[in-house]
């Protein structure tokens, strides 16, 4: 079966379409779960300053 040209761009379009739309959802991912462990981070850091005992 041969392909025609305009149907590979069509083809090869919706497939960049699709890898774009999942590497910016999965950026916006990674982004949140780097923000909660930065407040993960700083409640620790908190909590580490109370018990100082010096």
């Amino acid at each position: 079966m041969k392909h025609k040209p305009t149907s590979l761009i069509l083809w090869l379009f919706a497939a960049s379409l699709c890898l774009t739309g999942a590497g910016l959802s999965g950026c916006n991912t990674v982004k949140g779960a780097g923000q909660d462990l930065k407040s993960a981070g700083q409640a620790i850091e908190r909590k580490a300053e109370q018990k100082k005992s010096y």
